[in-house]
């Protein structure tokens, strides 16, 4: 035997392995590698495609079962394969048989290879170490609210400055004041009264002004001579008729001139009253005694010159655009003003109209009524938009398309003519932007700016004003494959938003895009309850194989857990048996979600389709109907259900449809007034900061620094997240919740995907109170300037909307539903005084829809919003035994008297609250709770052996409140949660959260 084989069959002392990459494989090479890997190893490419692994300590191999190639550091510091070994090797150089000859090889000149990019991190979750207790500081907010659309059609039709007269004619006098008036021709007096400062007139005709004025001087002056003879001469002198004759005067003479002041609506970020840069409304005030002095001018013989001024502009007007001078026309043209309401009056101006000279731009709050003027007759109007309109169409068969377009928006006031012009002629993104600044049809402006290249600005807009159906209908009219791509990115919006059923809705009627979504309906599956009900029947049309085909039917066939869960990691101990009083609702109602989705979607099998819709049709007749698939728990109407049993009878077996009846609907269970639900009697092992009951069944709890878990009915842990929190912001869909941990007025926030089970750190805040729902993507948050709105699919915290401000603060909590939203604001007025009012927006465009005047003395502590927008009081009165609730707003308030003293007001989440009682004797807690209306009792909770939990609770209520997914979910930091129907008539989970 040679002395080459007896070292192949020796151990050795290996430094490192030559791997022969082209025999073995990438694969098995890399494997190999992290196998024998340590931090100082070396990994090196050789020429002839083999991989050099020098190990970061010598490790004992026998080299027949070597990894590879065994490598020795010689004497010299170099290495030698075995079967290589010779003389010396200097450090740096490996010696290594290739081809039946010895190599030398340099190995600082081998390429290197980097383990570390074997490694695919996608579907790990990465955890930020912190030190414990420390508060990262708030990063700065970044604004990024939206351009306000102030499209200038007068630069761009490039129409210059105005004529020096028409200036005279039309220029309002400067703010705050009027203009010196001197007529060289008139008496002392005359002279004196000129110098005056008149406030302008209706637009500022000074000229008007002072010629009114001067007759009514007059009159009024012989009046007070003849009525002063008059009281000589009859020696019966009364100072009270002059003195009011002289007061009335005055009072006509320096405010009847002008309007004190015009609404000016901004289209602002954020706000929704019309306000100035400084923040503060502006109050639209009316002309003392409604243009009297007007009135009595154009009666008099003054009106003449009044008529003849304006009928001088008219006919230099007309000529101007007749002869198509069109640079002159349209510098002295004014604005037609669109028609006013019809319980709005205006007061006659003398001056000419107002001409329109600022940027276009929304207006969402209006000045009142407009000065009317002898001008604005029907026959004036009429003849003014006859010129317009054939100037435009001049325009624009001339080819001067900006200023076709100033005329039809600036002139005419029809911005939405402008729009199609600027469209038919090529001008989409100015098109969209004055669509935008005149706020035209939301669907109209996202289409424009899609058609436009603007497609970030697009989406938002259609996110923020609820357009994207419509917007996707419009277009794909006009271009199917632009709207097919607006399509896609709807939904692409809401998948990024978590809602995984909006996602399938937005791609389901284009037939090309039901794919895309396969994987957000497994997602959907994963959340269970009704959205996996709905995802079954979806995953069946689109042809899913047999894993799905039994899933469905087991769920129909109400067999094993529709809670959507697979691994325990942990069960509870002593769990009451009253966890599981309802555990089967979530089931109950993810099987009527698939059988409601199956009448109307047939599987793409016929075969699997009536197996699954016979199924269906027994599970309808058995629940008694279609239960909640009207979604959250909603019942459907009786024609609906009829339907939609119709629908599966005519798929499935016709034996089986032939000889079962129809459903019929059970009797609806009523909470009964004097029914009291208890908690468990025991508390837990952990405290409950939040909890809420989801659509699926499940109980999200977040138990602050403990963590976060997801419990089923009957207590059972079906996962667990470490990340402190101590409140849960739920989607309106379901699909993610924000974990919010609380340090003062700093907030730190993860995100949750309820689907996948991942959680990512979003950012650090420092806000005042943040609403306890979303839409899965927008955040309604308290701050230092008022309420700011906050994008939290951003990269870091973004501000996208922003609500009041300035003057004007929110006061106490926001009250959000996914349409709409209120609160209390105060607002601080000039004199020094503070208006307090009741704000209600629509949602998500928040437009604002009212605003109430409340008394400032109802929003004492103990005093709660409402959804409804109704104010909840709960005042202690020991004297009678019990607590006082007093529901107010703008109607008379309604008292109404519960049992026991509450030591503080009610907790209030939608249009549900709950009023913690003080402890009796025995430890235990009474908890009164029902909706918005007064009419309806309230309903009792027990709370056995509260003080007794030991846990602290200063500055928290005693019970908590959540209304979600259908459901009332009541918990208390001594570790217990209670979650019941809406209407409190049967309990859906009771349990105590351990550390198990």
């Amino acid at each position: 035997m040679s002395a080459t084989a007896a070292a192949f069959r020796a151990t050795v002392a290996a430094a490192g392995f030559v791997l022969d990459v082209p025999v073995i494989g990438a694969a098995e090479a890399a494997e190999r590698v992290l196998a024998h890997w340590a931090d100082g190893a070396e990994l090196r490419a050789l020429p002839d495609g083999r991989w050099l692994l020098v190990l970061a300590e010598p490790v004992e191999a026998r080299a027949d079962r070597a990894p590879g190639l065994p490598v020795r550091r010689l004497p010299g510091g170099g290495l030698a394969a075995v079967g290589a070994e010779g003389a010396p090797v200097p450090t740096g150089r490996l010696v290594l048989p290739v081809a039946g000859a010895v190599t030398t090889l340099p190995i600082a000149e081998l390429p290197p290879l980097d383990p570390s990019d074997w490694l695919d991190p996608a579907g790990l979750t990465l955890h930020r170490l912190a030190p414990v207790g420390a508060v990262a500081e708030p990063a700065p907010v970044v604004e990024d609210l939206p351009r306000p659309a102030r499209p200038d059609l007068r630069a761009a039709a490039g129409v210059g400055a105005r004529s020096e007269r028409a200036r005279r004619l039309t220029e309002a006098a400067p703010p705050g004041g009027g203009r010196r008036v001197r007529l060289p021709g008139l008496s002392r007096a005359a002279r004196w009264f000129g110098r005056l400062r008149l406030p302008r007139w209706g637009d500022g005709s000074g000229p008007v002004a002072f010629t009114a004025a001067a007759v009514l001087i007059v009159v009024v002056a012989v009046f007070l001579v003849v009525r002063f003879a008059q009281l000589i001469v009859d020696r019966g002198f009364h100072p009270g008729g002059v003195l009011l004759a002289v007061a009335v005067t005055a009072l006509l003479a320096r405010g009847s001139w002008a309007a004190r002041g015009t609404s000016a609506g901004t289209a602002g970020t954020g706000g929704s009253a019309a306000r100035p840069a400084g923040g503060r409304p502006v109050r639209t005030r009316r002309p003392l005694l409604r243009g009297l002095l007007a009135r009595l001018v154009v009666r008099s013989p003054a009106g003449r010159l009044v008529h003849g001024r304006h009928a001088r502009y008219l006919r230099e007007l007309t000529r101007a655009f007749e002869q198509r001078r069109w640079d002159d026309a349209l510098r002295d043209a004014l604005r037609l003003a669109g028609e006013s309401r019809p319980t709005e009056q205006g007061w006659l101006s003398l001056g000419l109209p107002r001409r329109f000279a600022g940027a276009l731009r929304p207006t969402p709050v209006t000045g009142g009524p407009a000065g009317v003027s002898p001008m604005s007759g029907p026959t004036v109007q009429q003849h003014l938009a006859g010129l317009y309109r054939q100037a435009a169409t001049a325009l624009e068969r001339e080819g001067r398309i900006d200023e076709a377009a100033f005329v039809l928006a600036d002139l005419l006031d029809a911005p939405a003519e402008a729009v199609a012009l600027l469209d038919r002629h090529g001008r989409t993104a100015q098109a969209a932007e004055l669509a935008e600044g005149r706020g035209l049809a939301a669907d109209l402006v996202v289409r424009l700016w899609w058609r436009a290249g603007e497609r970030a600005r697009a989406v938002r807009t259609a996110h923020r004003r609820a357009a994207f159906a419509d917007a996707v209908e419009r277009l794909s009219a006009d271009d199917p494959g632009a709207g097919r791509e607006l399509r896609a990115a709807w939904v692409e919006h809401c998948r990024a938003g978590g809602d995984r059923l909006g996602a399938v809705e937005a791609a389901w009627p284009d037939e090309e895009l039901r794919p895309s979504v396969a994987a957000d309906l497994r997602d959907a599956v994963a959340l269970g309850g009704p959205a996996r009900g709905r995802a079954l029947a979806h995953l069946l049309a689109l042809g899913a194989g047999e894993a799905t085909r039994a899933l469905a039917l087991a769920v129909l066939e109400d067999a094993g857990d529709d809670t959507g869960t697979t691994d325990d990691t942990g069960t509870t101990d002593d769990t009451d048996d009253a966890g599981a009083t309802d555990a089967g609702r979530g089931r109950a109602t993810g099987r009527s979600a698939l059988a409601g989705a199956l009448a109307g979607l047939p599987g793409a099998d016929p075969a699997n389709d009536r197996e699954l819709a016979t199924a269906a049709l027994r599970a309808v007749v058995r629940d008694g109907g279609f239960g909640g698939a009207g979604g959250s728990g909603a019942p459907l109407d009786q024609r609906t259900e009829t339907a939609l049993f119709e629908q599966l009878a005519r798929r499935a077996d016709p034996l089986v449809a032939a000889d079962l009846p129809r459903p019929r609907r059970p009797a609806r269970p009523t909470a009964d007034a004097g029914h009291e639900w208890a908690f468990v009697d025991r508390p837990g092992t952990l405290p409950v900061l939040d909890a809420a009951r989801l659509e699926s069944g499940l109980l999200l709890v977040a138990c602050g620094q403990a963590g976060v878990r997801l419990l089923g009915p009957d207590g059972r842990v079906k996962a667990r997240w470490d990340v402190p929190a101590d409140e849960l912001v739920l989607a309106d869909h379901g699909g993610a919740a924000l974990l919010v941990a609380r340090y003062g007025q700093v907030r730190e926030i993860s995100r949750l995907d309820l689907g996948t089970r991942a959680v990512r750190y979003w950012g650090t805040l420092r806000v005042r109170g943040l609403v306890p729902s979303f839409d899965g993507r927008q955040l309604l948050t308290r701050d230092e300037e008022g309420i700011a709105v906050l994008d939290t699919l951003a990269a870091r915290p973004t501000v996208v909307w922003r609500e009041l401000g300035g003057e004007q603060r929110p006061v106490g909590p926001l009250v959000r539903t996914p349409t709409s939203c209120a609160s209390v604001v105060a607002s601080r007025l000039p004199g020094g005084g503070v208006l307090t009012e009741l704000w209600r927006w629509d949602q998500p465009g928040w437009e604002l829809r009212s605003r109430t005047a409340l008394d400032a003395d109802l929003l004492g502590e103990g005093t709660a919003l409402l959804a409804t927008g109704r104010l909840l009081t709960g005042q202690p009165d020991p004297a009678r035994g019990g607590t006082t609730l007093r529901w107010s707003t703008d109607r008379e308030p309604v008292e109404r008297l519960v049992d026991g003293v509450a030591p503080a007001g009610p907790v209030v989440d939608g249009e549900h609250w709950a009023l913690t009682l003080a402890p009796a004797a025995d430890g235990t807690v009474r908890v009164h709770t029902g909706t918005a209306s007064e009419a309806e009792p309230p309903r009792t909770l027990l709370l056995p052996n509260a003080t007794a939990a030991g846990q602290p609770g200063a500055g928290l209520p005693a019970v908590g409140l959540r209304h979600h997914g259908g459901a009332l979910t009541f918990w208390h930091r001594s570790g217990r949660v209670l979650a019941t129907t809406a209407d409190g008539s049967a309990v859906l989970a009771n349990l105590r959260v351990t550390t198990g």
